[in-house]
């Protein structure tokens, strides 16, 4: 799918207005209250829409779908029930236009992502794509993380830094808190990168595709608040060993992580996803005793 860049009139694959002609008619200049950077090239947001394929039977989910890049190519490549979730009330004309384009298969919610449960939005299996906003892009992935059986996919663009984290390994600087808790639940990889001048406005740094699939087995189960408190504690001192930066945990340390078979010198970033599902099954022991 293309699209013809220039703002004639000229019509796109999909039969709606070129990007920069819809932007120009509804005066949807990028505002950074809402974190927003459009995507212009459909070509882009088209290979985002086909690496979460098949999208036919789903509930697709988009978060901050903005003037409707990647909604259009979601909807072109063959999503049936999609929900977009958008709060800046500039960008609502434009998704009823692209609505009406495709009737019944998009429905728009007026609010801000961090306050809806996205897992009531249809029956499984769901799967969220997104460009999400820089601002809250993280927060939002753990909140899906807490809930990830619920869902079949999330394909979703960071800045690359936070790419990194989500798939790092330990030792490594970009190492800490998400990589643990998406490398527990999920098999993570890194699509490919976006030059941040496939943006306007253009960000300061280099976005990447993430896709995150839940995994069929992930060994022992473990309580995730319980997964979330402990990675919070060990990386929100990361510099501190062990035996000090666990002391929030309010619990006995130095019994813990004898327990668990961890040396208290150690420090978060040296520690496998291994060590720290471990850490938590001791936790909970111990805190249930």
């Amino acid at each position: 799918m293309s699209e013809d860049n220039t703002t004639t009139g000229t019509l796109t694959n999909d039969g709606l207005p070129p990007l920069r002609e819809v932007i120009a008619t509804h005066d949807l200049s990028a505002q950074k209250k809402f974190g927003q950077n459009f995507l212009f090239d459909l070509n882009l947001t088209g290979r985002i829409a086909r690496a979460a394929a098949p999208l036919e039977d789903a509930t697709v989910i988009e978060i901050g779908p903005g003037p409707g890049g990647l909604t259009r190519a979601l909807l072109f490549n063959g999503a049936k029930n999609l929900t977009v979730i958008e709060r800046d009330p500039r960008c609502q004309p434009v998704l009823e236009q692209i609505s009406n384009h495709y009737p019944g298969a998009l429905h728009v919610i007026d609010g801000d992502a961090l306050d809806v449960d996205v897992t009531t939005l249809g029956p499984a299996p769901r799967k969220i794509v997104a460009n999400l906003p820089y601002n809250v892009g993280t927060q939002l992935l753990i909140n899906w993380l807490m809930q990830i059986d619920q869902f079949a996919s999330l394909t979703l663009m960071f800045q690359k830094e936070v790419a990194e984290r989500v798939v790092a390994s330990p030792k490594s600087k970009a190492y800490g808190r998400l990589s643990v808790l998406c490398q527990y639940l999920c098999d993570c990889d890194i699509l490919f990168d976006v030059h941040r001048s496939a943006f306007t406005p253009p960000p300061k740094v280099t976005s990447a595709v993430v896709q995150l699939r839940p995994k069929a087995d992930r060994g022992a189960e473990i309580n995730l608040t319980s997964l979330a408190k402990i990675t919070q504690a060990a990386f929100g001192q990361r510099r501190k060993m062990l035996r000090a930066s666990l002391k929030t945990l309010n619990i006995n340390v130095g019994e813990l992580l004898s327990k668990a078979a961890i040396t208290e010198t150690s420090r978060a970033e040296e520690l496998s996803v291994a060590d720290f599902v471990r850490l938590t099954q001791v936790y909970d022991e111990m805190a249930a005793s």
